[in-house]
């Protein structure tokens, strides 16, 4: 069923203020049993809403991969590493070889568990210095949780 609704006018008629001119044409053309219904507030027809629970998903806790100073890696063979490895800049991968010389460990990245045990893995893997004689194999490193980022 089809309204006779009226296209809305802003400006005043005879009969008063746009308003009142609005719901006298809007009124004119309601069926009679429309007209008469009841009204009920808002509050008691519509459904409470349920809280939405946070759907984004979980951020992941955070590790750091650690490696450890030895004696038997040079300079250019952790320089290399980090840059094959973790595509480090040669400067980024002498700062942390010096620091890793200097203060024991350094940590060549924070990331989640399974990137983390990822990167350890292929520090363990990547093979003993060739310009260390004495050189047993690959450098050692662990991963540690991020403090306050535990599961």
């Amino acid at each position: 069923m089809a309204l006779g609704l009226r296209q809305y006018h802003p400006r005043a008629d005879a009969r008063g203020s746009p308003e009142t001119s609005c719901i006298s044409q809007i009124t004119a053309v309601m069926p009679a049993a429309a007209a008469t219904a009841a009204v009920e507030p808002l509050e008691q027809t519509l459904p409470e809403r349920e809280e939405r629970q946070d759907t984004r998903p979980k951020r992941q806790p955070r590790y750091n991969v650690i490696l450890w100073n030895d004696d038997d890696h040079t300079y250019a063979y952790v320089i290399t590493m980090l840059m094959e490895l973790f595509g480090y800049p040669a400067e980024k991968g002498f700062q942390m070889a010096k620091e890793v010389d200097t203060q024991g460990r350094v940590i060549v990245l924070t990331t989640t568990l399974e990137h983390a045990e990822l990167k350890r893995d292929q520090i363990h893997a990547y093979g003993k210095d060739g310009l260390i004689a004495g050189c047993q194999g690959s450098m050692y490193a662990t991963i540690e949780a991020v403090p306050g980022e535990e599961e």
